[in-house]
């Protein structure tokens, strides 16, 4: 079986046919599978028929789809109204997201979903502790609400309890927990509504980590928030509210968040990643956290 694309939950993962077709597999205790069931499968098995989506996004445990007609839909855990249809009840099978919006991009938070609407407008659901909804309150929605300040984004992130956006000016601005720096406004202050990242850089590219950030210039990275782990990759283990380039001098391509570890493509292809290497997530072939990027071992 071939996929176009893939996302990681925290027990489960779905990915994408070229037919369009999710396929899902894991944990299932909440139906994050999609397929109908509460059972866990350890092969990919099909989200309930007729689905067809062009992304797939998957939070702590549960699942959104976005068709090619902008339509969301969502199965699994909904403790917080993170499935958008209104309700607090899980389902294990897909569910429309409330509100008729028509989405261009999707992303799925621990307990929380966002996405952008044709236009730029960013609209998020379910979980709100820390304001990660962007909306002004710390209330949870079970249906999409739009977040504050008028702003329209081309690309979005979301952490463990923040989220973060790229304006078409490469100007990021972030949201919602901002205990470590995440939010990098050169505070700590949490926020319900979107704060622009100090510094004046132009990103090309966003990512969101457990309580982390990074972002692409022009290639160069540059991260922000808690960096106990190293995962900021900038030499230290010290947290900081601010971005700060990555060390090494390495142009990406592309870069990704974990919990607690970075990854990034380099120019040519070679994964560099660094920060918590607890499982081996680091691929570097020994253990022990990296403070800088190490090249992934190739064999």
């Amino acid at each position: 079986m071939t996929f176009t694309s893939i996302a990681p939950g925290a027990a489960h993962t779905c990915g994408l046919r070229t037919t369009g077709a999710a396929y899902c597999w894991g944990s299932n205790g909440y139906g994050q599978l999609g397929n109908g069931s509460t059972t866990p499968s350890f092969t990919p098995i099909a989200v309930s028929a007729g689905s067809s989506f062009d992304v797939v996004a998957a939070g702590h445990s549960h699942t959104c789809g976005l068709s090619s007609a902008g339509a969301v839909h969502c199965w699994g855990y909904n403790g917080y109204g993170q499935l958008g249809d209104g309700s607090t009840t899980p389902s294990a099978s897909p569910v429309a997201v409330s509100g008729g919006l028509s989405f261009g991009a999707l992303v799925a938070g621990l307990h929380d979903t966002c996405g952008l609407a044709n236009g730029g407008a960013a609209y998020c659901w379910g979980d709100n502790t820390y304001g990660q909804l962007g909306n002004g309150s710390t209330t949870p929605s079970s249906t999409p609400v739009a977040v504050s300040g008028g702003l329209t984004f081309t690309a979005i992130a979301t952490g463990g309890f923040h989220t973060c956006a790229l304006t078409a000016a490469g100007a990021a601005y972030c949201w919602g927990n901002n205990f470590y720096g995440q939010l990098g406004d050169g505070s700590s202050r949490s926020d319900s509504t979107p704060v622009a990242v100090s510094g004046g850089l132009t990103f090309t590219a966003i990512a969101t980590g457990g309580a982390d950030t990074c972002a692409l210039t022009a290639g160069a990275a540059y991260c922000w928030g808690y960096n106990g782990r190293g995962q900021l990759g900038n030499g230290s283990t010290s947290p900081t509210s601010v971005p700060v380039a990555v060390s090494g001098g390495l142009s990406f391509s592309a870069i990704a968040g974990g919990d607690a570890d970075t990854c990034g493509l380099a120019n040519g292809g070679a994964a560099y990643c660094w920060g918590d290497n607890g499982g081996g997530q680091l691929g570097r072939g020994t253990a022990g956290v990296a403070v800088v990027p190490m090249v992934v071992a190739t064999f």
